[in-house]
């Protein structure tokens, strides 16, 4: 499963409801400012609630936070992590 959502999440064996989260995500994490009230609410038909989409934003929004805070100290990836 994990190699399958690596290898293309969207073609990988996870449920629309999951699907829907991961677009969000990337959505908010590569072009932020395209973010809209209607992206909440596709989230919520999805069938999250408002805490699931706050929970969602705030882990997308710590990762970009602290990989920038890693890239601009120079800190390299982990051994573990692939190209």
């Amino acid at each position: 499963m994990a190699a399958a959502i690596e290898g293309d999440w969207e073609t990988a064996p996870i449920n629309d409801k999951r699907k829907a989260m991961l677009r969000y995500a990337v959505k908010l994490t590569q072009t932020p400012a395209d973010m809209s009230a209607n992206d909440v609410v596709v989230l919520r038909e999805a069938g999250f609630t408002d805490r699931d989409v706050l929970d969602i934003v705030e882990v997308t929004a710590y990762y970009a936070y602290a990989n920038r805070i890693a890239d601009g100290l120079g800190i390299p990836d982990e051994d573990w992590i692939g190209d």
